[in-house]
């Protein structure tokens, strides 16, 4: 199988990337996606997710604008700035100016300690660094250049280093001693040798084993209402001629079982790329049989393993209010897959003392790894019973509960409160310890 691995940046550091690319082409084809402006990001990783296997940027700012986007980093990498790339603009600056500059104005992400590290390790000693941090989700062109324009205006700096072309191109038509912090050649070879190594998972994962059971619940009910035997025959070729639709989607084999259960034998990859037709295949499937219909999914190295998850996965579903499409994988729940809100959690632990807590506190391991997942996913410093309930689906009652037993046992802490309106309790606030 060819990967497509759509390549992302602006036209000068595609020519370097995709250069490079050439000695890694075995198994993969490099598509380029130029940009005049980073912002440019969001509309081509929409436009074009479906139909690409992995992205990679040609730094951390589109980067963060797709993982912002795709609300996923899974099939996303980019080639990172170190003080390599810090190095070799100060260089380059030395060459063109023949002499040290040693009062500067540099961009940088709001999160990121590059410069500081960087001039750290270094011997010499800088009279200025005047350095503007940013947020990806939040960039000001105009203010950024307005930055170093201003400083050099003021004669407080003698040379800028930025991350954005853009700001490079009106700096230097300025005629400001300026360098983009671009990335060497090294950080992109080595970034494509951990593409390289992620793509050999992609293909060992893709032909993995997977298992569907899928079951029309309440069939004995349906066998006892139906008029004849001759009517659930007909029904029964009925959702049969549904699977087998699906299953030739699928290239996998069917096998009945009785009384509305059923088995499919695929791959791994062919599964996954065949969500959204499962679930169309469930709908047609709960209309004729005029019932609710679960379906477990399971991977695993062989056949055997594989259906053992997939038959896990399709208890965990039925003790859901909703059936909803789970997949289990060596110990792991995989929720709303393929979608922004995809979440990963363990349904089980070996710690000892964290199961004590938890059987002290009344909660599930699977229920604690879910809320886990979900704080973490969310990116959440501090959270509301609110905001569980929302993302969870359960009534805020409930999440109310299982916070206050949570607390009780030490494993989430209550730390303050916040009032949202003028009317109303103020909402409890906590963290995870």
């Amino acid at each position: 199988m060819m990967y497509r691995i759509g390549v992302v940046g602006p036209n000068w550091s595609l020519e370097r990337i995709l250069g490079i690319a050439k000695e890694f082409e075995q198994g993969m084809e490099f598509v380029a996606f130029p940009y005049e402006e980073p912002e440019e990001t969001k509309k081509i990783v929409k436009d074009y997710d479906k139909k690409i296997h992995a992205w990679l940027f040609s730094g951390e700012l589109p980067y963060e604008i797709a993982r912002n986007v795709l609300g996923s980093k899974e099939n996303l990498l980019y080639i990172p700035h170190t003080e390599s790339s810090l190095y070799k603009s100060l260089l380059n600056m030395v060459n063109s100016q023949e002499k040290l500059i040693k009062r500067l104005s540099i961009d940088t992400f709001s999160y990121s300690n590059l410069v500081e590290e960087a001039v750290e390790q270094l011997s010499m000693t800088f009279n200025e660094i005047y350095v503007k941090k940013f947020e990806p989700d939040d960039i000001n062109m105009e203010e950024l250049l307005h930055f170093h324009l201003d400083l050099w205006e003021s004669k407080k700096i003698d040379g800028v280093i930025t991350c954005f072309p853009t700001v490079y191109k009106h700096l230097k038509e300025a005629g400001l001693p300026v360098e983009w912090m671009s990335t060497s050649r090294r950080e992109i070879r080595q970034t494509l040798r951990i593409l390289t190594e992620k793509i050999k998972g992609y293909y060992f994962k893709d032909t993995q084993i997977g298992v569907e059971i899928i079951e029309i619940e309440h069939f004995e009910s349906i066998m006892q209402n139906a008029k004849s035997s001759y009517d659930l025959q007909f029904l029964e070729l009925r959702l049969k001629e549904i699977l087998l639709k699906f299953c030739e989607q699928l290239n996998g084999s069917l096998i009945e079982k009785g009384y509305g259960k059923y088995v499919i034998f695929s791959s791994r990859g062919a599964i996954e790329r065949e969500i959204p037709m499962l679930e169309h295949t469930l709908e047609q499937l709960s209309l004729e049989s005029e019932s609710t219909v679960v379906v477990g999914i399971g991977y695993g190295e062989t056949v055997f393993s594989a259906e053992i998850n997939a038959q896990v996965s399709i208890r965990q579903s039925k003790e859901m209010p909703e059936r909803k499409i789970l997949i289990v994988d060596n110990g792991m729940i995989i929720e709303s897959i393929g979608k922004k809100e995809e979440i990963t959690y363990s349904f089980r632990t070996e710690d000892k003392d964290f199961l004590q807590k938890l059987k002290k506190g009344n909660i599930s391991v699977k229920t604690f790894h879910k809320i886990d997942a979900l704080i973490r996913k969310m990116n959440w410093n501090v959270f509301s019973t609110k905001d569980l309930a929302a993302h969870l689906h359960m009534t805020e009652r409930n999440a109310r509960r299982i916070v206050t037993d949570l607390c009780e046992v030490d494993l989430i802490e209550y730390i303050g409160e916040e009032s949202s309106s003028l009317r109303g309790r103020p909402s409890k606030l906590y963290r995870l310890k």
